[in-house]
């Protein structure tokens, strides 16, 4: 520790002298500086109080596992079906896409100022060519997740479209005929 203070003792002094220069820089990261220190020391040392002043009373019952007011009946580690977490995942993905399209759709679609024309349709078609290009990539993974039943919410066992027999079976074989 004492070296690294011993290096940065003459870098803080060149610090301070370009404050007295009237370097706003050097103020802009000197204030953020202390801002931050000063916020580490206030939560650092209002938990060290906590810690030291708070009774500590240990109880087998405050050690039991709390599952929303209710005792807890067999285990308590569940796992969840991914396909919870493909749909919203999914959903994330096109909610960002239709917030990006929107503010292209409305400058795209907008008039143009006399005299730049040649420049704006420039534009346009580069921005037409890049949002085709970030569409096609979500696209390619849609038509993956779709290809490889992700999407589908009832899954046959074995994961094959093919294995599952959807018709009706009656006593004589199928759909009831003999």
């Amino acid at each position: 520790m004492m070296l690294s203070s011993s290096i940065m003792l003459p870098s803080l002094l060149a610090a301070a002298e370009g404050v007295a220069r009237g370097d706003t820089t050097v103020k802009l990261v000197w204030g953020v500086m202390l801002f931050a220190i000063a916020g580490f020391l206030m939560a650092f040392v209002g938990l060290s109080i906590g810690r030291l002043l708070r009774p500590t009373l240990p109880h087998r019952e405050k050690a039991e596992v709390y599952e929303c007011g209710e005792p807890a009946i067999g285990e308590s580690w569940v796992q969840f079906d991914l396909r919870f977490y493909v749909a919203a995942l999914v959903f994330i993905i096109f909610d960002v896409e239709i917030a990006l399209f929107w503010p292209w759709a409305v400058v795209f679609g907008g008039g143009t100022a006399p005299g730049s024309a040649e420049a704006l349709r420039q534009i346009k078609t580069v921005a037409l060519y890049d949002m085709l290009f970030f569409f096609g990539v979500v696209v390619v993974g849609f038509l993956y997740l779709w290809r490889y039943g992700y999407l589908d919410w009832v899954r046959a066992a074995s994961g094959q479209h093919g294995d599952v027999d959807l018709e009706p079976v009656g006593e004589h074989g199928r759909l009831g005929k003999a």
